[in-house]
């Protein structure tokens, strides 16, 4: 008995080391395999009705005004576009975005909205759903560095459950990789 349980063990383990390698090499379609059609569903509900398409997704003009640009899906600013002075509204207004809805100034300087798209160098493709999470909760970039900055309502998102933010990882891991390196962002004008 003893032994058929070491058996069925080992035989597991080397199935499962025989099916990581193909997946690992396969990238996005990768990530489709590995998390269920349901858990993706969900987080593209989620991402779709919490307005991350809003700013994480450049916007163009379109025939009826400003629309989001679908082909630079949730691609963050873009990496090409300058920006020349950081402008300063006048009182009472807070803050001013750019035409792409992308990047912002304000108070705390500018921000520019990140790549959440799942290329593996601009993107977030080498992180894990322990970085998006401790980042969504921490308000820190991979959940200890630079403060995430306005207008990113990480006041409201870090209330997401566990599931949710794990259905959110999941859907951008199966969405279009997207190579856009996004600019640091600015400190504050003196």
């Amino acid at each position: 008995m003893k032994d058929s349980r070491f058996a069925v063990a080992a035989l597991a383990a080397l199935t499962a080391f025989a099916f990581m390698r193909p997946l690992e090499a396969a990238g996005a379609d990768a990530e489709k395999a590995i998390y269920p059609a349901d858990k993706v569903a969900r987080g593209r509900y989620i991402v779709t009705t919490s307005g991350c398409n809003d700013c994480h997704t450049p916007w163009k003009m379109g025939a009826a005004g400003p629309e989001p640009d679908m082909s630079r899906m949730l691609s963050g600013h873009p990496e090409k576009m300058e920006l020349s002075v950081l402008p300063s509204p006048p009182e009472p207004w807070v803050m001013t975005a750019a035409a792409t809805n992308t990047a912002w100034s304000g108070p705390w300087g500018v921000s520019f909205t990140a790549n959440l798209t799942p290329d593996p160098e601009t993107g977030l493709g080498k992180w894990s759903l322990r970085n998006f999470r401790d980042t969504i909760r921490t308000g820190r970039h991979m959940g200890r560095g630079r403060p995430i900055l306005p207008p990113m309502p990480i006041p409201m998102y870090k209330h997401f459950t566990d599931a949710d933010l794990e259905a959110i990882y999941a859907y951008l891991r199966t969405i279009p990789p997207v190579r856009n390196r996004v600019p640091e962002p600015l400190p504050p004008r003196q």
